[in-house]
């Protein structure tokens, strides 16, 4: 553990240094957060009026402006970002020979990913943070503190997620273009399969199982269930075991996986 505390803690200096990448994890969310609610401020009126001539009576519709599109729309944001930027930072390291080096003295593998975890943990934390306070000001959300508590934790936990997940992924690329083809082929059908834009039981029975891989669906579920007038916390337990269960098992394939150079 000493090892990846120190690893760690270079990773958190080169994160202070990389201007650009803090601007991208951190501004980025609350950019596309912002115009997302200034969409939704467009589009929800045009739902209230009136289709045609023969529907004189505005029909009423519910704002897409609500906690359970909102909620899981900005974890998607927040995990996607996080995959991406980790993703590319690790391939970067590894393609300066700055994992060779790590390797050649003595460091472990799971040392090495474990330091790169740790080193992150402080950026997913400022990004849940900043994500939960943006929504709640901009929706006018009115959430109990103990809801808003387990908010940051879902959000917090699914970038670390994310971060893992890039992690394990940058292992299969030779350089920072690589990682772009896993989008399509892991994130973006995330967004489809996993309830954030339709309910996933009502999806063919192959997708919906399919959506059972992806972490984001655990997340959403978890925050699906804090948007309820009452929830038990017992209804998303076993959701939380499974998103550190993915962290874990990422953080294990990953450090076998690991590779020094291409």
């Amino acid at each position: 553990m000493k090892n990846a505390f120190i690893i760690g803690k270079r990773v958190i200096i080169q994160l202070k240094g990389d201007k650009r990448f803090l601007a991208l994890s951190l501004i980025a969310p609350l950019i596309i957060i912002y115009l997302l609610k200034i969409v939704f401020d467009i589009i929800t009126p045009e739902l209230d009026m009136p289709m045609n001539e023969f529907m004189p009576v505005p029909i009423e519709m519910p704002t897409l402006a609500t906690p359970k599109f909102i909620l899981p729309v900005s974890a998607f944001i927040v995990h996607f970002l996080s995959f991406v930027l980790c993703a590319i930072l690790l391939v970067q390291e590894r393609t300066r020979g700055t994992l060779e080096r790590m390797l050649i003295n003595g460091y472990k593998k799971t040392s090495i990913i474990m330091g790169y975890t740790i080193g992150y943990f402080g950026l997913a934390t400022l990004q849940a943070i900043l994500v939960i306070t943006e929504e709640i000001y901009l929706f006018k959300f009115d959430f109990a503190t103990s809801t808003i508590v387990i908010l940051f934790f879902v959000i917090w936990l699914l970038a670390i997620v994310s971060v893992m997940l890039g992690i394990f992924i940058s292992t299969f690329a030779r350089h920072e273009g690589h990682v772009f083809p896993f989008i399509p082929l892991i994130i973006l059908p995330s967004v489809f399969l996993t309830g954030v834009l339709a309910d996933p039981e009502k999806l063919p029975t192959w997708a919906n199982w399919l959506g059972h891989l992806f972490p984001l669906r655990y997340a959403n579920n978890i925050l699906t269930t804090l948007t309820k007038p009452e929830f038990h916390y017992s209804e998303f337990t076993g959701d939380f075991l499974i998103l550190i269960g993915y962290a874990l098992g990422l953080l294990l394939l990953a450090s076998r996986t690991l590779k020094e150079s291409d």
